[in-house]
């Protein structure tokens, strides 16, 4: 019987030749990322519970600084100061203020085929370069940084044949939106999902990262794309080799596959307070929904094709004088690249805001949050009640185009109605 990409990778991770659903195996980890929003607590359990702390391999862990930077108020400054101290004694690559802890990653470590856990849910991310992504807690984390292995109990695999290419305006949040609403927020639970077939291969990079970004959101335990030639140009690009460039087995088995004709997706507009409460914007523009704020930003929607469709929609336009448009580059690179291509200085004229490279408004702890009862248009990940402000506030889901498209109408709108 074949393997899958994702037991493949398990078991290079295992040193064994064969794994298969629900084997339970003892790995050892490529990578470790932990961010600012758990770290103080994995570092207090290494001082203050461990009778011999040690890190197994320095160089295998990361620390970001990203969901609330700079920090906003001497509790979250003294989690960072520990944060800090911590990197520093045991020489541990720490980055503040550069960006998303996925797009570091992404921009600087992950390559194909390699096993990495992050302290972070959107650690799925990293399957757009075929890597098994997964987020585990702070005690999971503690555990791999001191001895550089964990266990993983070998998920099911669901397929995913992507065929042909988005229409104009259409985009790969579109698609992932899509399929989480077809197959439910629970229906990858421990699962990973696989992207494959022309129309995986016809996406780019930063919309693969888009795709597997998002897979947590119906309860995978990984996404991953399946890896080939822009897989490797990307990691050589950026000083990497593409090692481990794995492909499921002709005849390796899977939970249930399923097929997408990219050419019917549609724009889509999720409604509060589920990632499944799926609609489309065609439905959804109908009811011209009043908003308070606009955001294009987060792991899933922050990068330069991103910007790039927010500043076209807006060029020559003013943001309504009653919505709030915040912008976050997700890393120092792709605001240096927005800036040198124009886009800051369009968005800018519109009258938005253009934030630091962070979480933000997608955190909902620092920048942007809503009050009582008000209307959030994201490219967030999450829309649960109470996820960027006050619980009796409101986040849909949506794509850069639809969101500035709205941030200018004040309602919830696409770019054909500018």
């Amino acid at each position: 019987m074949g393997m899958t990409i994702g037991e493949k990778i398990i078991a290079r991770a295992a040193g064994v030749d064969v794994v298969k659903p629900n084997d339970i195996h003892t790995v050892t980890l490529d990578r470790m990322m932990s961010n600012d929003g758990t770290t103080h607590l994995t570092v207090d359990m290494y001082n203050n519970k461990l009778k011999h702390p040690r890190i197994a391999d320095n160089k295998k862990v990361v620390f970001i600084m990203d969901h609330n930077v700079p920090a906003e108020n001497p509790k979250t400054a003294e989690a960072h100061k520990k944060m800090r101290n911590f990197a520093r004694e045991h020489d541990i690559a720490l980055y503040e203020g550069q960006g998303i802890c996925h797009q570091i990653m992404m921009e600087d470590y992950v390559c194909p085929g390699e096993l990495i856990f992050g302290a972070d849910s959107h650690t799925t991310t990293y399957g757009a370069l075929g890597a098994f992504g997964t987020g585990v807690g702070c005690t999971d984390f503690l555990y791999a940084m001191t001895t550089g292995t964990s266990w993983v109990m070998v998920p099911e695999t669901l397929r995913f044949n992507l065929h042909g290419k988005l229409p104009e305006g259409v985009y790969a949040r579109d698609l992932i939106l899509t399929i989480i609403g077809d197959i439910g927020a629970n229906g990858a639970n421990y699962k990973i999902m696989e992207f494959a077939g022309d129309g995986a291969h016809n996406l780019t990079i930063d919309e693969r990262i888009v795709l597997c970004n998002l897979t947590v959101e119906a309860g995978a335990k990984a996404g991953i794309v399946e890896p080939d030639e822009k897989v490797v140009e990307y990691c050589e690009s950026h000083g990497r080799q593409a090692v481990h460039m794995f492909k499921s087995d002709e005849d390796a088995s899977f939970a249930k596959v399923y097929e997408y004709d990219l050419s019917k997706i549609k724009p889509v507009v999720v409604r509060p307070d589920f990632v499944d409460n799926f609609d489309t914007l065609e439905a959804v523009r109908k009811e011209k929904i009043k908003i308070d704020e606009a955001f294009v930003g987060s792991c899933n929607n922050g990068r330069i094709e991103d910007l790039r469709i927010a500043a076209e929609v807006v060029k020559g336009r003013q943001v309504h004088p009653n919505v709030r448009f915040l912008i976050a580059p997700a890393s120092q690179a792709v605001y240096i690249q927005a800036l040198e291509e124009g886009i800051i200085t369009t968005l800018m004229k519109a009258g938005a805001m253009v934030m630091n490279t962070n979480c933000s408004v997608c955190w909902g702890s620092c920048q942007g949050v809503i009050g009582k009862n008000e209307v959030l248009i994201s490219t967030g990940t999450r829309n649960f009640k109470g996820r960027a402000g006050d619980p009796s506030s409101k986040v849909y889901m949506a794509n850069a185009a639809t969101c500035a498209a709205s941030a200018v109408k004040g309602y919830i709108c696409g770019p054909e109605d500018l």
